[in-house]
């Protein structure tokens, strides 16, 4: 189950420590406009139903505090390979290419010892910062 502050749900970005930080001064600054997760790690695993657009969510930095409320745009579930570039661009880090999104997310999830395939269901979030 995901953590609750201030009556909304967390929305913590990356893992702790260096990547936090940098997403989440992205999300701050009003680059980072969207970020994916997994159906089956980050929903199913956790028993959290997904998100709903217009729905606000507490965006907490690395020091485990709630820096900003962000407001939910846009919710959608699609298989890896289909990850549209334009919301690949919406995460805001600097991807010059849906391949390289896809190895980027590739990598990061098999960090986290989860392996995708192109038909691994990819849940992309969208949202906007509405108060810090």
């Amino acid at each position: 189950m995901w953590g609750r502050m201030n009556g909304l749900r967390v929305l913590e970005l990356g893992t702790p420590g260096e990547m936090r930080t940098w997403l989440t001064g992205l999300a701050l600054s009003g680059a980072k406009q969207g970020t994916a997760g997994l159906l089956e790690l980050d929903y199913h695993a956790e028993n959290e139903p997904l998100e709903r657009v217009g729905e606000r969510l507490a965006l907490v930095g690395d020091a485990g505090a709630q820096v900003a409320t962000v407001e939910v745009t846009g919710v959608t579930q699609v298989p890896f390979a289909e990850v549209s570039w334009e919301f690949a661009d919406s995460e805001g880090e600097g991807y010059t290419s849906i391949d390289g999104w896809r190895e980027s997310h590739r990598r990061y999830w098999r960090a986290e010892g989860y392996e995708v395939n192109d038909d691994t269901t990819v849940v992309c979030l969208s949202f906007r910062l509405v108060s810090e």
